[in-house]
């Protein structure tokens, strides 16, 4: 399937060397086979980024049936974001597309609802699931940024040379933050997620 060709070619490359031309390439085809079934870069990351969603979608519900919807909600954060870590440049991916089918969104259905069984209005479980989502494809772009692979740190976030480039008395707290930001971002994606969460409990409260 070509999609699964251009989501190995997103491992080896990146997303910036990811064309339809050299998708063809590695697929020993024409170009024009892979036109037509793409007319263009954008239709085939439509199309990558729904499998992946569409694969991860087992990861976003717990286990449990009798969970609450706190851990409905952040069940569905913490799996989106190991969805996207599986896959190089996996959040720029699927930041900004139009999905090509609807195993994903049944997924997010089925959370929303027990949202709506758990109090929230819908507008509330909208804006929370909404806000879950833009969050969790921020952080994970900007944390595989720092990270392209697995484990392989990009030279460009080295914390040391960002210190130097940053005056100490004008920039105290700046300087002390680089191990925060672009270190332990499991413990950092929770702490925001968390949150994330408390605003929500609050804002059923009050409703």
């Amino acid at each position: 399937m070509v999609a699964h060709a251009g989501l190995r070619l997103l491992q080896e490359a990146g997303l910036e060397q990811l064309t339809l031309r050299r998708l063809a390439t590695e697929l020993q085809v024409q170009a024009a086979t892979i036109y037509w079934h793409f007319k263009s870069k954008e239709e085939l990351i439509d199309e990558m980024a729904t499998m992946v969603l569409a694969e991860g979608t087992p990861h976003l519900v717990p286990a449990r049936t009798s969970a609450d919807w706190k851990l409905r909600a952040a069940t569905f954060g913490n799996g989106l974001r190991n969805t996207l870590l599986a896959y190089r440049d996996g959040a720029r991916m699927v930041a900004g597309t139009r999905l090509t089918n609807t195993e994903y969104m049944t997924t997010v259905e089925s959370i929303g609802a027990r949202l709506l069984d758990s109090g929230f209005t819908l507008r509330q479980a909208v804006v929370l699931l909404s806000t879950i989502y833009n969050y969790t494809l921020s952080f994970v772009a900007e944390e595989q940024a720092v990270y392209p692979r697995p484990k392989e740190r990009s030279p460009r976030y080295d914390i040391a040379k960002r210190n130097a480039q940053l005056d100490a008395r004008e920039f105290p707290l700046l300087r002390k933050s680089g191990v925060i930001l672009f270190e332990g971002f499991d413990r950092r994606y929770r702490e925001g997620l968390e949150l994330i969460l408390s605003g929500a409990q609050q804002m059923r409260k009050n409703d």
